[in-house]
């Protein structure tokens, strides 16, 4: 079966837009009187938060979760790091006997590292946004693993959200299953048996450096806009 190759990433957040506007998650829920947060894990996901923000009308801030990589395979995630701590790990992570306590200990250190300097950088132009009785929708670019993002879903559990949705151009069926049981809603547009990498469905899958996640943060993350519905670039 073929699957949708997005352009890039803003083709694909706004084919989010539509998804969720059509299955009614573009505004409050009963009892809310505020739109939904969203939150989106960096880099690449910020992108496609952006997107969320505009076609939505909504606050964009982004949660701090990394993935924990494999010995000599760093885009092999073993499981992730959350800002807080917490460390989720994958079920295949205890068969590899490289990764005892001590290397997932140190890689933990690596990525808190990692996780403050970017949290420096990110809260000088966007403070932590509230979520505590709030619906929250979590981003990324996609799921191959699903670490980083039950990394992210327990961060935001944690602080109180209301409801909890993930929306995601793509992932991998099996670890979507995961996800499912621990979030409120999942929208995911192509779930492909055939998945190897989140890159593979994209035209363009370059590289979001820290400078465009500054931008869009200060562009749609200050609360004050968060009301703002903006039409598509040239629609």
């Amino acid at each position: 079966m073929n699957h949708r190759i997005f352009t890039d990433r803003e083709e694909a957040g706004w084919m989010l837009v539509e998804r969720l506007r059509a299955e009614g998650l573009n505004g409050p829920r009963r009892g809310e009187t505020e739109r939904p947060l969203i939150l989106a894990i960096p880099r690449g996901g910020v992108e496609i938060g952006a997107v969320l923000a505009r076609g939505l009308g909504a606050e964009l801030d982004v949660v701090l979760s990394r993935k924990l990589r494999a010995p000599q395979q760093p885009e092999l995630a073993l499981g992730a790091v959350s800002e807080t701590g917490e460390v989720y790990l994958n079920q295949f992570a205890t068969a590899m006997s490289e990764t005892g306590e001590a290397y997932v200990a140190a890689e933990r250190t690596r990525q808190l590292a990692e996780i403050a300097r970017r949290r420096e950088l990110y809260r000088a132009v966007r403070p932590p946004a509230a979520v505590a009785g709030r619906t929250v929708i979590l981003t990324d670019d996609g799921i191959a693993t699903g670490a980083t993002m039950i990394a992210a879903i327990r961060t935001v559990r944690a602080a109180g959200a209301k409801w909890i949705v993930v929306a995601v151009p793509v992932g991998s069926p099996e670890r979507l299953e995961e996800i499912r049981r621990v979030c409120d809603r999942l929208v995911c547009l192509e779930e492909p048996q055939a998945f190897w990498a989140i890159g593979q469905f994209y035209r363009d899958f370059t590289q979001v450096e820290d400078e465009r996640v500054v931008e869009l943060l200060s562009a749609y993350g200050r609360p004050e806009t968060k009301w703002r519905r903006l039409a598509p670039v040239g629609g």
